[in-house]
Order: structure tokens, then C-alpha cells, then sequence
């Protein structure tokens, strides 16, 4: 057993979250009584989520998207009531990291996805607010389109949806998960040959299409559970607590 302030105070440090401009209000958002023995992680701070972390236990539940979102808790009604309601009678506190879990280089989703896309010289990638949130690198050689489709869905576990506008054999990728089709433009201005993130979005096709990129998009969901499962495995293995993420499988 540990205690929630030692947690707090690692995960702060580890993900730098004062570094970043986010609209999410990113470190410990529901505070429990102070005892940690079992953490589970999820991308979303969904009722869902939380009574799949109850049943298992859980003290702490630390989420990609958490409950406060610029001044979305200004009144405690409605939703927010129900869910904060629920982590206070269950003891359980709420730990959000949005954008500073995108951009870290060991434990971030971006990270995660080109190490197991078998990506190597990785650069941060994908200027948000004044931060770099996603990476680019380079395959050790060129593989067919579509090969590297196949492995994104191997490592996503999701149906693609795609534009096709890029070269036939590629070798340099972009990745940003989540909700940033409009970071394709980036993956064009530097010549980047296929771009891969979470949703699709309108915006991107004339951008693919006219600068003759590849856009490989795996779900939002699919893309974003890579982080918290590596902050869990980290914890699990530095404060000697049980960490066990919580998939919804979600389809989005």
C-alpha cells in the first residue's frame, strides 16, 4: 500500500503537466482519503469507467480525459454531481492527464504507437498550443502501403478508415492520437508519407489529397489507450501497488 500524495507528486514530476496550455485541468481532479492499494487506469472519466474500477477495487482511477475541462465544474449538477457523487461514496480518487500523456517520451500514447509501429529516429511532431504532442519518425526500410496498414490495425486492434492519396511504398510516419485530423497538414508540409492518428475528420481530406499524403486513422479510443496502460505498469512496478487497466472497447 502507498499513499495517493506520493503518486500525485511522481506522476506531476514524470509528466511535467505544468508544461502544457490544455484545456484539460490535468493532475489530481477528485481527491480520496489519502490510501492507495489498487490503481486502474481508462481513457475516458465515464460512469462506465468508474463502476468497472470499483468492481475491481480500485482507490484511483488515473484517465487520459478526465471530469474538468476548463470551467466545466463550475456547478456540481446534473452529470458532474452523479460522477463526482460516485468517486466520493466509493472512495476513489481521480487522476487526469490529457495532453501531457500524448507528449511524453516514454509513457505517451504517440510514443507507445511508432515504438510498436517499429519506428526508430522518433522527433517530437504535431504543434499544439506552443507543444509538440505527437511524433515522426522512420521505418529501418520501406514497406508497401499497405503492409503498414495492416500493422497499424495489429497494433490498434480497430478497423481503419483511410485516404489514399500518398505514395505506394513509404518509409517516414507521423503519429498524433485522438482527435487531430487537422495535424495532417504538418505530415505535408514536411513531407511526411503516411500520417497516423485516431478520428477522421472533413478537414483532412483536401489536405491529404492535395498534398499527396497517406492518412491512416484507427479510432479515437483505439489510439488513446496506449498511455495509461504504460503509467499503470509504472506505477505497478515503482510503488508495489496493483495497476490493472480498464477496456471499454470503445468503437470511436
Amino acid at each position: 500500500m502507498t499513499t495517493l500524495k506520493k503518486i500525485v507528486t511522481f506522476l506531476d514530476e514524470e509528466l511535467q503537466i505544468t508544461k502544457f496550455k490544455d484545456s484539460s485541468q490535468n493532475g489530481l481532479q477528485v481527491e480520496n482519503s489519502g490510501k492507495i492499494r489498487k490503481i486502474c487506469c481508462g481513457v475516458d472519466a465515464s460512469m462506465e469507467t468508474f463502476e468497472a474500477a470499483q468492481a475491481l477495487g480500485a482507490d484511483l482511477l488515473i484517465c487520459h480525459h478526465g471530469l474538468s475541462w476548463g470551467d466545466s465544474l463550475a456547478h456540481i449538477t446534473d452529470l458532474n454531481y452523479q460522477r463526482i457523487k460516485f468517486l466520493i461514496e466509493h472512495d476513489m480518487a481521480l487522476y487526469a492527464s490529457h495532453l501531457p500523456l500524448d507528449a511524453h517520451p516514454r509513457l505517451g500514447n504517440n510514443a507507445c504507437i511508432a515504438r510498436k509501429l517499429g519506428l526508430r529516429a522518433l522527433k517530437p511532431f504535431g504543434n499544439y498550443n506552443g507543444m509538440e504532442i505527437g511524433f515522426e519518425g522512420r521505418l529501418p526500410k520501406p514497406v508497401s502501403y499497405s503492409a503498414l496498414k495492416k500493422r497499424v490495425s495489429g497494433v490498434t486492434g480497430s478497423d481503419l478508415q483511410t485516404m489514399d492519396f500518398g505514395k505506394k511504398r513509404v518509409q517516414t510516419v507521423a503519429v498524433v492520437s485522438g482527435g487531430a485530423a487537422g495535424e495532417i497538414a504538418e505530415a505535408g508540409q514536411k513531407g511526411i508519407d503516411v500520417y497516423v492518428s485516431g478520428e477522421p475528420g472533413l478537414v483532412a481530406y483536401s489536405l491529404a489529397q492535395e498534398y499527396g499524403v497517406n492518412a491512416i486513422f484507427a479510432g479515437h479510443y483505439a489510439t488513446e489507450v496506449f498511455g495509461v496502460r504504460a503509467v499503470g505498469e509504472v506505477l505497478q512496478k515503482r510503488f508495489s501497488v496493483t495497476a490493472e487497466f480498464v477496456d471499454l472497447n470503445v468503437p470511436f
